[in-house]
């Protein structure tokens, strides 16, 4: 079962179709990422009607995963044009999940977020010793427009 849940997750990210992808979750779902610190409830799949919604060029693989019952991985690929800067991104994911009633109920994604950064970004990300100051303000930014984009019906 958690096989055809993680194929099903990517494939609706390849369309683009961010509710498909919400309705992998389960009731007070768990997500964390580089960027998207604790979301809870529905938030992750708000995030996921958000990013889809706004995406550019977007291109996704699934490259590999494994399904153990209660948990699965997965590693995956996006390319897309990252919205505020018109900056093509190439970012590789390791996805962790953990199952329960035949949803998603944690989804925890790891990525170098100084790659990501210097390329969504560019230069403004190299600036020697500001790599926190910009994690910390990309975490805020995104959290405010996650949350006005809830609040607009999203």
């Amino acid at each position: 079962m958690s096989q055809a849940l993680i194929e099903d997750f990517y494939a609706a990210f390849g369309r683009a179709d961010g509710a498909a992808m919400a309705a992998c979750y389960a009731p007070g779902a768990r997500f964390d990422d580089p960027v998207f610190k604790k979301l809870r409830g529905e938030e992750p799949g708000a995030m996921w009607r958000m990013l889809t919604a706004e995406a550019r060029e977007l291109e996704v693989e699934l490259l590999d995963y494994a399904d153990h019952g209660e948990w699965g991985t997965a590693r995956w690929r996006a390319r897309y044009v990252f919205p505020e800067t018109g900056r093509p991104v190439i970012n590789e994911v390791f996805a962790a999940f953990r199952f329960a009633d035949g949803r998603i109920a944690e989804h925890a994604d790891s990525f170098s977020f100084h790659s990501w950064a210097w390329q969504a970004l560019g230069v403004r990300a190299r600036v020697p010793g500001t790599l926190k100051v910009v994690r910390a303000a990309v975490r805020r930014r995104a959290r405010k427009h996650l949350h006005a984009f809830m609040a607009g019906g999203g």
